[in-house]
């Protein structure tokens, strides 16, 4: 039921995606598993479904959310049919651990878990022992796992660049314990750029590609051989402690000023004002995530990706231009971050 590492297999798409996509629509785990299964009975390998059925499917699910067609419960229904399917797919195929052995881990914070739950089964398939630890994994207790099982290397996700101080934390302490690190996830941003930034031996763009990349010539014997990218000290200045430091005294103070700087808020109802107080948290988290890397993208990528998933709610970018305003008026003496703020800003598209 499997197909080796390499082998080039017609990929799921259409019709049967569609179908796929309506099961975990309905919530219907029964009817979710029991397609995977049928796949497997027909010689499907077990590969194809988890990334073309179970990650596509994915992809198009947070599409879904983004653009306001479906709701936060509707997603997260969705998700867990898509766990129960990949577990099914990981009861029904076995390959010995040939390989090695590899602790896989999403970083502190990082709660998007099926993304590196469907690595840890291609890497299985692959003929690798594997310790999937799940999502938000402290970095002191994957550090003891290091110590207590000794691995070959560590697979860390991160989806969110808000989590990279985290990743970078634990991929320091993964260095220091002599364990190589492949990281992965759109975190880490376009190509990978912030993952050797922080120290990351490898990059893999998706699962196929990390699963291609240890199976050849790696991971190292020797982490020394890799050292630390130049600047890397410098990562986390005075602007960006100021910020995580201040973070709930900015996110207060801009609440309060609010329904001044922008009246419609004053008919907010306690869903909405609890709605908005999110998303001051996020743009404060960003921003520090920006200014650690010291990456402007950062910050206007999530700005520009906030405004659209504010437009198709109803919210006009007006609404988040004064939200960022907020935070920015609180940061006049931090000439890194009102760069960065008004970047942004200058950016997001008008009413």
């Amino acid at each position: 039921m499997t197909s080796p590492a390499g082998t080039i297999t017609p990929p799921i798409g259409g019709e049967l995606a569609d179908r796929y996509l309506g099961l975990v629509s309905d919530g219907d785990e029964p009817g979710a598993t029991d397609l995977v299964n049928d796949l497997l009975d027909d010689g499907v390998p077990a590969q194809r479904i988890i990334v073309d059925l179970i990650g596509g499917t994915q992809a198009r699910v947070g599409d879904l959310w983004a653009a306001n067609e479906w709701s936060v419960a509707r997603e997260h229904a969705a998700t867990a049919v898509g766990e129960r399917a990949l577990a099914a797919v990981a009861a029904r195929t076995t390959t010995p651990p040939d390989r090695g052995r590899i602790a896989l881990a999403c970083v502190d914070g990082e709660w998007h878990g099926l993304p590196a739950r469907m690595l840890a089964e291609l890497l299985r398939l692959d003929g690798w022992r594997v310790d999937f630890l799940g999502a938000s994994v402290p970095g002191r207790h994957l550090i003891t796992h290091l110590h207590q099982t000794g691995p070959d290397a560590v697979a860390l996700s991160c989806m969110i660049p808000t989590r990279l101080p985290r990743a970078h934390a634990a991929i320091t302490a993964c260095r220091s314990a002599g364990v190589p690190v492949i990281a992965g996830g759109r975190g880490f941003g376009p190509g990978g750029r912030w993952a050797e930034r922080l120290g990351a031996h490898a990059w893999a763009r998706t699962g196929e590609e990390a699963v291609a990349l240890l199976a050849g010539d790696w991971p190292p014997r020797n982490v020394t051989d890799f050292p630390m990218p130049d600047g890397e000290a410098f990562l986390g200045d005075e602007e960006y402690t100021h910020l995580v430091r201040s973070r709930p005294q900015l996110i207060t103070t801009a609440m309060g000023r609010l329904t001044t700087a922008y009246p419609p808020a004053r008919d907010y109802d306690d869903s909405q004002l609890e709605a908005t107080t999110e998303d001051m948290g996020h743009i404060t988290d960003f921003l520090a995530a920006a200014l650690y890397i010291g990456e402007q993208a950062i910050f206007t990528d999530f700005t520009e990706w906030t405004a659209g998933v504010l437009t198709s709610r109803g919210v006009p970018p007006t609404a988040l231009s004064v939200g960022i305003g907020l935070i920015r008026d609180q940061l006049v003496d931090f000439p890194a971050a009102t760069s960065m703020i008004d970047a942004a800003l200058a950016a997001l598209p008008p009413d």
